[in-house]
């Protein structure tokens, strides 16, 4: 078996990388897949096109003709483009896209067709949404459901095809996807953020929140991957003695990126700029084979589609390149996991980024506003974070070799340290004083000076700011976005609408606008404090000082996501008019449904892989073992064959013992599935998959690398760690 392994590996290295389908300028390429707005001037009738705009940036809706005009120029710019079907392209609660193709073709008579695609078309389908996660909302045989067409978010074209991003709901008008809670979301934090710019600046009409992603993802070769079912089945090798070597040289972190790798990157980056996603960096990550690309920032529902469009772009070209992409979180025990850091930032339509730092005090008290208000939601609603970015893949990341802890806290850098406690000091109850007046306002002027020189960039926090934008870091590579974006933009909404009424309040109480907003922000620097951690998220000290601290550390899935039945939670979500209690109760439904899936798949794919693979090679390799005890004591005699065999022995005794051990912990396993499987309640049936069954998994892996090291080469048919992350 190693022989053909290492034949495949030869063929691999020595395989001429696909080459680059494009050599002239990248920037030429940019978004000539899209219907954007340029492509629309010269599709579109001017007072359609005027409509359009309007659409896209108030939100206004298109009346019929409208529409009609859209669809057809819609159409006819994606015939250009070789487009012979389109489809709705949802984002249903799977955590994937979702896409039926109809064609443009229609028959009009004997031997006559045409291309159709009218306004009704555009605006709205029925797909059949039986299939779908619906978390009770429906029943089962209630298959209808609607795709609504979102024109912020461009059309596109791939393979063929005419792409409408859409939002996805039920007959009864209760959301079934991700993207309309997003849209709420980003309409809330828009009104809230607007409110509070008043008080800075009259010219603010709208506000966007902004994302920049960054994908982290591993490569493995094709062959390999089709040789290991864990991989195949759930995106994670389940067993693997780690690889004498891994990362700890930090060798492959930001190194020269091989030729295979390149041509596999330049080909989906190019494919990525043509539908209008902005990637910009590349590079080498610190697993072995592993990488990261970033896109530069967008508005975040688009950034948020781009990300998923991407993650399938991902997918289609490295299969071109005879590759597999891996997103999950953490597909090699003992390496880096991956992530997707999501980097968010608030800006105005006068241009001025509201987590930038200004160029005087003025502009400095309106950067500390939105700051420390960020602060304070993240405190508020730490528990909700964690629910937003829980999972089975990330529940394996959290807290492991440099991904954030499971305990939610802010990082925000010494110098902004000092400079809320100053402010938190010197801000006094009643009538500020000139000389308070005066020192406040140096130490905030200073701001953008301090930050200049502010180099910290702590990666064990899960949201650390870093200079004009907030880095959610614990969010995992598979997950939408979409999830953790809901639930930050809704609570800055809400600690928003919050702080402009309690300001209000005290300069209607007779304090000045300046005093009544730095006394606002005082208060909230008090009461967020816990919060704020700047030492290592990785050590033991950290949960202990969390504790003390009265943070939450929700290890596993199953705890963090009972926070969504939280009647707070609920409350929230239905006052800033983003999601209903029922599609909050139907959504918490889905991820433990979804929680126990991937549980039991994974308890499944070990059974059979240790029934299918294990312990066939275990029992093979420790024949050849007593053949050759057998062989020795009838060369040598019992007695000097059996001592001239001693580590023989010792082996087939070891192999025995873990053979007995994986056995009984697969059984015990298997019996521990079947009792959970008795369970009707989707909350308490994930808990017994999480303490009951998920605790089986590490155990038999323990054995079942030990046996791995012990088997000889030729008998072992799994690819190894070190065969997966180090062939390139």
């Amino acid at each position: 078996m190693a022989n053909q392994r290492m034949q495949a590996y030869y063929d691999v290295l020595h395989r001429t990388p696909n080459p680059d389908k494009y050599d002239g300028k990248v920037s030429e390429l940019f978004g000539e897949n899209v219907f954007h707005m340029e492509a629309m001037r010269e599709y579109l009738p001017s007072e359609a096109y005027k409509s359009m705009k309007k659409a896209i940036q108030d939100g206004t809706q298109l009346d019929r003709k409208m529409a009609d005009q859209v669809a057809s120029a819609m159409k006819d710019w994606s015939l250009t483009k070789g487009a012979t079907h389109y489809t709705h392209w949802f984002q249903p609660l799977t955590g994937a896209t979702a896409e039926k193709h109809d064609a443009f073709f229609k028959p009009v008579g004997p031997g006559k067709a045409i291309e159709r695609f009218d306004g009704d078309l555009l605006v709205q389908q029925e797909p059949d949404a039986s299939s779908f996660p619906n978390g009770g909302i429906r029943n089962t045989f209630e298959a209808r459901g609607y795709t609504a067409w979102d024109p912020s978010s461009p059309a596109f074209v791939i393979d063929k095809t005419l792409c409408i991003p859409t939002i996805f709901i039920a007959y009864t008008g209760e959301a079934l996807d991700y993207k309309m809670p997003l849209l709420k979301a980003l309409h809330a934090v828009n009104e809230a953020t607007v409110d509070v710019c008043q008080y800075f600046d009259k010219n603010v009409k709208k506000s966007i929140a902004t994302l920049g992603w960054e994908q982290e993802y591993f490569l493995v070769d094709k062959a390999l991957f089709n040789a290991r079912p864990d991989l195949m089945m759930t995106g994670r090798a389940v067993f693997g003695h780690a690889s004498a070597k891994g990362q700890q040289l930090d060798d492959h972190y930001f190194g020269s990126i091989t030729a295979r790798v390149t041509a596999f990157m330049r080909e989906f980056e190019n494919e990525a700029i043509r539908l209008g996603i902005p990637v910009t960096t590349r590079h080498n990550e610190v697993a072995p084979n592993q990488f990261e690309c970033a896109p530069i920032f967008e508005e975040c529902n688009l950034a948020n589609d781009h990300n998923l469009l991407l993650m399938d772009i991902l997918e289609k070209v490295a299969r071109r390149h005879n590759f597999r992409v891996l997103l999950h979180e953490k597909p090699f025990a003992g390496v880096n996991g991956s992530g997707k850091h999501n980097n968010w930032s608030l800006s105005t339509d006068t241009g001025v980024n509201l987590l930038a730092p200004g160029k005087n005090p003025k502009s400095n008290l309106q950067f500390l506003t939105f700051f420390v208000n960020t602060i304070k939601a993240i405190h508020d609603n730490a528990d909700l974070l964690r629910a937003a970015i829980a999972g089975a893949g990330n529940d394996h990341r959290l807290g492991a070799n440099e991904a954030p802890p499971a305990i939610i806290s802010a990082f925000i850098g010494s110098q902004l340290t000092e400079l809320l406690d100053n402010i938190e000091k010197n801000v006094k109850a009643g009538k500020m004083t000139p000389e308070a007046k005066t020192e406040l306002k140096l130490d905030i002027g200073k701001i953008p000076q301090i930050l200049l020189d502010n180099t910290d960039r702590n990666r064990t926090s899960p949201f650390a700011f870093t200079g004009n934008k907030f880095e959610f870091r614990a969010v995992g590579s598979s997950a939408n976005c979409s999830s953790a974006m809901i639930v930050l933009n809704t609570i800055v909404a809400k600690q928003l609408k919050d702080f402009k009424i309690n300001v209000d309040t005290r300069i209607k109480s007779g304090d000045a606008k300046d005093e009544g907003i730095l006394k606002e922000l005082q208060k909230l620097i008090k009461e967020s404090k816990k919060i704020r951690f700047e030492g290592n998220g990785y050590g033991d000290e950290w949960v202990k000082e969390a504790e003390k601290r009265g943070l939450s550390n929700l290890k596993d899935t199953p705890r963090a996501l009972q926070v969504w039945s939280d009647k707070n939670v609920v409350k929230l979500f239905e006052e800033m008019n983003v999601l209903t209690a029922r599609e909050l109760e139907a959504r918490q439904e889905i991820e433990f449904e979804n929680y126990i899936m991937k549980i039991q798949i994974e308890a499944r794919v070990i059974r059979e892989m240790v029934q299918n693979f294990i312990v066939p090679a275990a029992v093979q390799y420790q024949n050849k073992m007593i053949k050759n005890v057998k062989g020795l004591m009838g060369i040598l005699g019992d007695k000097e064959g059996k001592a001239a065999s001693k580590s023989q022995l010792s082996i087939i005794i070891m192999i025995s013992d873990h053979m007995n051990n994986i056995t009984e912990m697969s059984n015990n396993m298997l019996v521990a599935r079947k009792k959970a499987n008795l369970i009707e309640d989707m909350e308490a049936k994930s808990i017994a998959y999480c303490d009951k069954v998920k605790v089986h998994f590490d155990k038999i892996r323990y054995h079942v690398d030990k046996l791995e090291l012990i088997i000889d080469d030729e008998e072992w048919r799994l690819p190894k760690f070190r065969e997966m992350l180090f062939t390139r």
